[in-house]
């Protein structure tokens, strides 16, 4: 029984290890333990220009490393976190911030689903408005309630005496 357990829980353990584990390769690591977690939360805001719904971080693709070994270089010569995203940004515009700022050039990209879901329920407004809940009945003209009434009843048999 606990022979079972145990493989269950290592069966479990190499199924997940993959998605927590991250992209940067032991090289990459810097000495600096403080450097290092500055690398990575940095690395955690930038897009994977070639995933892109992946960060940095995360991604395996050779530009996400080069990315990963450009912030290193930065951090080691100094310069601060909005430094280095300011000239990612300026090298490769917002698209390379998983969360873009909220300005001008952006303001479609934020304000889209917003004007999705509005634009959603005015349709749905407008089509409860012209299809109201049941439909209204028609009067029939005397011909025409004679003829209901004869296929109505066509089916109909009096009562056998």
């Amino acid at each position: 029984m606990i022979v079972r357990v145990l493989r269950t829980l290592a069966l479990l353990a190499a199924l997940l290890a993959p998605a927590l584990a991250h992209a940067v390769q032991p090289s990459e690591i810097l000495p600096d333990a403080k450097l290092e977690s500055r690398a990575r939360a940095l690395s955690s805001e930038l897009r994977c220009m070639v995933c892109q719904n992946q960060s940095i971080d995360d991604s395996d693709a050779p530009l996400a490393r080069d990315l990963r070994l450009l912030v290193r270089e930065q951090l080691v010569a100094g310069r601060s976190d909005g430094e280095i995203r300011d000239y990612l940004v300026a090298r490769y515009g917002n698209f390379v911030l998983l969360r873009p700022p909220f300005n001008p050039g952006t303001a479609l990209l934020w304000g889209l689903p917003f004007l999705v879901l509005i634009g959603g329920l005015l349709a749905l407004a407008l089509r409860a408005r012209r299809q109201p809940g049941r439909a209204a009945t028609a009067d029939l003209d005397a011909d025409e309630q004679a003829r209901l009434d004869a296929i109505l009843h066509e089916g109909e048999r009096p009562p056998s005496p």
